[in-house]
């Protein structure tokens, strides 16, 4: 009989202890949850952005990161990527090749950063195509010698006509349309430069014409003097040119002048840039460019034009026309991408297809090369007018 009763006892206090507070019985085990995935899902996408804030190129950084900013801006209003975020990191190149390589190595160490917009001055991109490949991420430039993309770099994406079509560009105008005869190359000497001058003398050649004077000098160039003199000693009636630096435009322009050259002259996309034109003033009406972008190139230039404008109080140019594209045609290819994994991007971006941007229609090569036309604008008193479009040669 005690041990019965010892027994109720015992069930008894086992009973009180289950029903306390936190105490419960064990039981099956269950199968595991699927892990809670919201957070990933509405997280932010981020891209990475090399932009000069400080430095000779820090104006044309400017619009590039305005053009940058409002792509974000309009695509976030609109719902984003599947409702995520895109989220810009940028990072100062101060216009230097160290600059932008210590910039990009800096922001792929973010591993959440699914892409990165690259400098436009080819040099640094150059100086850039190691980290690059070792990398693994897509970059997007807006740098357009012709090597950069031709190189076995599979990461690199360019959103602006290469140079071997701006040659043929400044070539089929100057000789067609100018009637020139006697053809000068000026050019810088750093990697943009030399590919430009290169090119030219290979198409000029290729229709049995020499240049009557090859020039190159060196960005960051004050006294032109020298320069000047070569080419009116040249007898040339027109000089073609592939110049790196805008300002640098602007102080070659306005040496020109004062020293009396005056003969045609047919620029690389820089000789329409902003801040060149500042610096030189009316040393510039009356030359001819070839463009990537213009206002009215197409429907979708004139309302970015519209809606830059309002927003920066300034017209746009070909600095912020390109990054504005970047970031949309990467937004669609998040948007047809099962992932932001880089290589899932990476092919998203290799089969966009006859996307419409401002500065015309994408269609990505195996080599990364989206557009293939090239605008002819003239410098009508600082008012940037189209002359013509070409449909060139991508090759």
């Amino acid at each position: 009989m005690k041990k019965c009763k010892s027994l109720f006892c015992i069930f008894l206090a086992l009973s009180l202890i289950l029903l306390l507070p936190g105490c419960s019985a064990p039981s099956a085990p269950s199968a595991p949850s699927a892990p809670d995935t919201g957070d990933a899902e509405k997280a932010d996408i981020k891209i990475g952005h090399v932009v000069h804030m400080t430095g000779a190129s820090a104006e044309a950084g400017g619009y590039e990161k305005n053009g940058a900013d409002l792509a974000v801006e309009e695509i976030n209003a609109a719902g984003g990527i599947n409702g995520r975020k895109l989220v810009l990191v940028e990072e100062d190149g101060k216009s230097t090749n160290p600059g932008v390589v210590a910039a990009f190595q800096k922001l792929i160490e973010d591993k959440d950063i699914v892409s990165v917009i690259g400098p436009s001055p080819s040099t640094q991109v150059s100086a850039m195509l190691p980290t690059i490949s070792a990398s693994k991420i897509p970059v997007f430039t807006g740098g357009t010698n012709y090597g950069l993309t031709h190189s076995n770099c599979e990461w690199l994406f360019r959103f602006r006509p290469h140079d071997g079509m701006s040659a043929q560009a400044m070539v089929q105008f100057a000789l067609e349309d100018l009637k020139a005869t006697k053809i000068a190359i000026l050019h810088a000497t750093d990697a943009f430069g030399k590919g430009g001058a290169e090119l030219l003398q290979e198409l000029l050649k290729g229709k049995g014409i020499t240049p009557v004077l090859v020039q190159g000098y060196n960005n960051d160039e004050k006294d032109y003097t020298a320069v000047i003199t070569n080419l009116k000693q040249s007898g040339a009636d027109c000089m073609l040119s592939y110049m790196t630096m805008s300002p640098d435009e602007g102080i070659f322009a306005k040496q020109r002048k004062q020293q009396g050259l005056n003969i045609n002259w047919v620029g690389s996309s820089s000789i329409m840039a902003v801040a060149g034109r500042k610096l030189a003033g009316d040393a510039l009406y009356g030359t001819y460019g070839v463009a990537d972008f213009h206002i009215d190139g197409n429907e979708k230039s004139k309302k970015y034009s519209e809606t830059y404008k309002a927003k920066y109080g300034l017209d746009p140019d070909f600095y912020s026309a390109w990054c504005y594209d970047s970031v949309y045609v990467l937004a669609e290819a998040l948007k047809n991408s099962p992932d932001t994994k880089p290589e899932t991007v990476q092919a998203a971006l290799r089969n966009i297809k006859n996307f419409e941007g401002v500065e015309g229609v994408y269609n990505f090569d195996n080599n990364g090369d989206g557009l293939d036309q090239y605008h002819i604008v003239t410098n009508d008193n600082d008012v940037i007018k189209m002359v013509k479009t070409l449909k060139l040669t991508r090759n």
